[in-house]
């Protein structure tokens, strides 16, 4: 007998494919995030919530730049703080529709990231964080002096039309709305940056992080893959600016500071940059620790410096990849 042949449904079934499982499990995670809007009651929860959200999606794009290139990034702010700005000089200086000034507001931080790459991309370790460290503070700088166009330090609040796109803009600033939005442009992200990253681009960046001499030895042109994710970085950043800036109506000069760059850096490593959604978990920890931590004492900065410091030392993964492995342990074998 050389083999056997079933036609039992039930053995010659294939499993799901892969996309189509995520597909199903982001779907279902914006209508968990639907559902969450509804039980909360209290505005004051869900703005929180919310402004952590926002901010999950700026340490995403953070989070993705280290993952996929082995870089640290503290110029992230000036991808955000130029999205925010675009839209609020726009419909101040009235040159344009608020629709056309968020779609503005998404290319700007996108070519200038894929320009200063192209420059400073082939820059290895801390003297390519100490450049895009540079170049966020010159926008911060400007933001500073230029008090005639953006206010100066004391920033200034953004006109938005009745309607955004045919939606009421208040439903951008309405806590539990805008959640629901920015849930689900954030589960949106991480779904797609999951595709590129187990795509060939997304195996290949990676192989590059790992040994780029060996990957051009074999024939592989490393400049532009890298370049390429730091310009999907920058635009997961923008979206996050764009987010901010129709929730909150008000930009300053503290969108571009290196500290909030270095916010960013801090959630990423607490969620474990190495998993695309481990950044987003780790915004939320910070955002709840500082929230908690603050109301007991006002140096709550400190509260989250040691639980940087235990998870580097203790569980460099990662919170998220903690969580990951044990998942893997209890449901990965059976």
């Amino acid at each position: 007998m050389t083999g056997i042949v079933t036609t039992d449904p039930i053995v010659s079934r294939a499993p799901p494919p892969r996309h189509a499982l995520a597909l199903a499990s982001a779907i279902g995670a914006i209508a968990c995030g639907a559902l969450l809007a509804a039980t909360i009651q209290s505005s004051l929860m869900m703005t929180l919530v919310t402004q952590a959200i926002i901010t999950a999606i700026l340490a995403t794009g953070v989070g993705f730049l280290i993952r996929q290139n082995g870089v640290v990034s503290f110029g992230h702010a000036a991808f955000y703080g130029i999205a925010c700005y675009t839209i609020a000089l726009a419909l101040k200086l009235g040159v344009m529709r608020v629709e056309f000034a968020i779609l503005l507001a998404l290319a700007l931080p996108t070519a200038l990231a894929f320009l200063l790459g192209l420059v400073i991309i082939r820059i290895p370790g801390v003297a390519f964080s100490m450049l895009t460290l540079a170049v966020g503070q010159a926008f911060y700088e400007f933001a500073m002096k230029a008090r005639h166009v953006t206010g100066g330090e004391d920033g200034f609040s953004v006109s938005l039309p009745p309607a955004i796109l045919g939606i009421p803009t208040a439903w951008f600033q309405n806590p539990h709305s805008m959640f629901v939005v920015s849930w689900s442009v954030l589960v949106l992200i991480i779904f797609g940056l999951a595709l590129i990253a187990a795509s060939p681009f997304g195996r290949l960046t990676v192989a590059i992080r790992e040994n780029e001499e060996r990957a051009r030895f074999i024939g592989y042109r490393t400049t532009l893959p890298r370049v390429l994710v730091l310009t999907l970085s920058a635009f997961v950043t923008a979206i996050a600016g764009v987010l901010f800036t129709l929730y909150n109506t008000f930009v300053s000069p503290d969108v571009l500071h290196w500290t909030l760059s270095g916010s960013a850096l801090i959630m990423a490593i607490i969620g474990g940059p190495r998993l695309i959604w481990g950044p987003a978990l780790g915004a939320i920890i910070f955002f709840f620790t500082k929230d908690i931590a603050g109301d007991v004492t006002e140096h709550w900065q400190g509260i989250i410096g040691v639980i940087l410091i235990v998870v580097m030392l203790v569980i460099p993964s990662g919170l998220g990849g903690t969580l990951a492995a044990l998942w893997q342990r209890r449901f990965g074998h059976g």
